[in-house]
């Protein structure tokens, strides 16, 4: 059985962090951000592809069956804002559509998930591949939790709204929502 949700929000590693939408420009845009886009232009920095494989997760990992997570429709891209002395990104931005199938292996019932929210990542010094940061997110994505590894209890979770996922060096991951729209644990649905 396949159930289609379409979670359509203002504004992504699969089972990791933040994955995006859309970096239209805004008028409402805060200062940092209008002074991220103007220093990548000048420094010609570009829009990169950032492709998400199929991802295969043992039961009792992220919820208590066997998950397998592939994407239907990929167009995500990312851009480095702001780099660290030693050339290592200190801020990235993700942006584009991601729709990924989610499927219980031990049922095969599956879900299509547009996961498609935007992302501002801010690593600390000596962060990459958004641990040891704070992702600015708007809109949808994936995300798993461990047992005892985060703020939320262990399950595959999409939420939704303008909130910050921080990733800790560790590992352990909070999420704290500026405006909340909603918290989805697709562990429950399929």
């Amino acid at each position: 059985m396949r159930k289609i949700i379409s979670l359509a929000a203002a504004a992504a590693a699969v089972l990791v962090a933040a994955v995006p939408a859309s970096a239209a420009v805004n008028a409402g845009e805060s200062a940092d951000k209008q002074s991220d886009k103007q220093t990548a232009t000048r420094t010609g920095a570009e829009w990169t592809p950032v492709p998400s494989a199929p991802i295969d997760v043992a039961a009792g990992v992220r919820c208590d069956f066997p998950v397998h997570t592939e994407p239907i429709v990929d167009k995500v891209q990312k851009m480095v804002l702001r780099k660290f002395p030693d050339g290592s990104p200190k801020r990235e931005m993700y942006v584009g559509a991601l729709i990924l199938r989610v499927t219980n292996k031990t049922t095969n019932a599956s879900m299509d998930l547009d996961i498609s929210g935007t992302a501002v990542v801010d690593y600390n010094p000596g962060g990459a591949n958004f641990q040891n940061a704070t992702s600015h997110i708007q809109g949808p994505i994936l995300l798993g939790m461990a047992e005892n590894g985060g703020n939320l209890p262990r399950g595959l979770y999409v939420p939704n709204g303008i909130y910050t996922l921080t990733i800790s060096a560790t590992g352990y991951r909070t999420v704290k929502w500026k405006v909340d729209g909603g918290l989805d644990n697709i562990c429950d649905d399929l």
